[in-house]
């Protein structure tokens, strides 16, 4: 089956030329490009969190395939649900999902589902894709979104997916989608996600999964990245770099009311 774009033209321009045109304008031409195991990019609507997307995409060698772990925020479907087999469209390409590693990682963690519709409306993982069709017309996917997981549970599907990605042997990278603290004050943002960005930075899922409750930071997808973190550090990461951050405030000029995005290279 094909997924068909849900928030083209909401999220992102719903033509293929103004597409383009709107990522082009938050690609860094100079950015030195890096073999990278995993990355952390936001999914707010472009003309928010576009600039540190742009950034976190092009400062990486592209690989055969993404892994794409995001939050689910329609509740539709199972606790952490897989797309398994088709494809993806926006305006500007079509993703075939890399089916080898998908069933791989269906078959080795017993907590996935394999669930289309879980994917239909999700938007965290579609608006990755504008940024990766600018820099790759071959590039395959795996779409993972987690509607709830204990810590434990992330590292069993972190591992899971590390596992996977290990027998199957392409050059894949690990995306986990996230923006950071929501609506808050600019200032109470800022100070928040430095300390989940410090547990992110020092590749430490368990003390990141902590720390967002025990700080109450507002970040929705806590439970991708945490995931992520072990799946790379089982795919051997040694070190995490931060790309940019940035808040909404930046664009919108409302510093009382923000959401913060972080863009984040783990290798």
């Amino acid at each position: 089956m094909r997924r068909s774009p849900a928030v083209a033209g909401q999220f992102y321009h719903g033509t293929a030329t103004k597409l383009h045109q709107q990522v082009e304008q938050y690609i860094d031409r100079g950015a030195r490009k890096e073999k990278v195991i995993a990355v952390v990019s936001p999914h707010a609507g472009l003309v928010y969190s576009g600039s540190v997307a742009g950034a976190v995409y092009s400062s990486i060698d592209f690989p055969e395939t993404f892994v794409l772990i995001g939050p689910n925020h329609t509740s539709l479907g199972a606790q952490i649900s897989i797309m398994a087999s088709g494809e993806w469209e926006i305006p500007t390409g079509v993703f075939s999902i890399d089916e080898k590693i998908s069933y791989k990682i269906a078959m080795n963690v017993p907590i996935v589902a394999k669930d289309a519709k879980a994917h239909m409306f999700e938007h965290s993982l579609e608006v990755q894709l504008p940024f990766i069709a600018y820099f790759s017309k071959t590039a395959k996917i795996v779409p993972i979104i987690i509607l709830s997981a204990s810590v434990e549970e992330c590292r069993v599907l972190g591992e899971g997916i590390a596992k996977a990605v290990k027998d199957v042997g392409s050059s894949v990278v690990v995306v986990a989608s996230s923006d950071m603290s929501h609506y808050v004050p600019d200032d109470v943002a800022r100070k928040k996600d430095g300390k989940a960005i410090e547990r992110i930075l020092s590749l430490d899922p368990e003390g990141l999964y902590e720390v967002v409750g025990k700080e109450r930071i507002s970040m929705c997808g806590y439970i991708p990245v945490t995931t992520m973190l072990f799946a790379a550090k089982a795919l051997g990461a040694q070190s995490a770099r931060l790309v940019k951050y940035a808040t909404s405030a930046e664009v919108s000029g409302d510093y009382e009311h923000v959401v913060g995005y972080a863009g984040i290279v783990v290798r």
